[in-house]
């Protein structure tokens, strides 16, 4: 018989739902870090953010969130910027919307920012233009397959 090579069965998998319910304290930017609303998810545990201090940079999601915390677009996170390349960052933490709501009303996040939406960064009257046709066709015109 084969040795048994794995780490457990079915419900390691799964995972272990540990910090779901619990409330956890309000965090603060400090120095060398800064808020950011991510614009678009690149994969392979990258993404794209626009930071509220005017910069968009590419952000890697570090290991400890990585599988653990799903990231979406339109999510506030907090963001370590790096000393020698201030075009990427490093994810530290996702806020819940509950939380993003509280930052911005202790005056963190400037005026402008939109928690709840899921941002869509489309220039507006792109789609506007677009038709699609109702054709009907008459009783007449049937189908040659239908009259076998």
């Amino acid at each position: 018989m084969p040795k048994n090579k794995g780490k457990g069965g079915k419900n390691r998998r799964r995972g272990k739902n540990e910090n779901e319910t619990e409330k956890r304290e309000l965090v603060f930017k400090e120095d060398g870090q800064e808020y950011a609303q991510v614009t678009k998810m690149l994969g392979n545990g990258r993404l794209e953010a626009m930071c509220f201090d005017g910069v968009k940079r590419l952000c890697h999601i570090r290991g400890k969130l990585r599988k653990k915390v799903w990231i979406n677009q339109g999510d506030i996170i907090l963001i370590g910027l790096r000393d020698y390349q201030d075009a990427k960052a490093d994810v530290i933490l996702k806020y819940t919307p509950d939380e993003a709501r509280n930052l911005k009303t202790y005056g963190e996040f400037p005026e402008t920012v939109r928690i709840n939406d899921t941002v869509t960064f489309v220039e507006d009257g792109l789609d506007e233009d677009i038709e699609f046709g109702d054709d009907i066709s008459s009783a007449d015109e049937a189908d040659p397959v239908d009259g076998i």
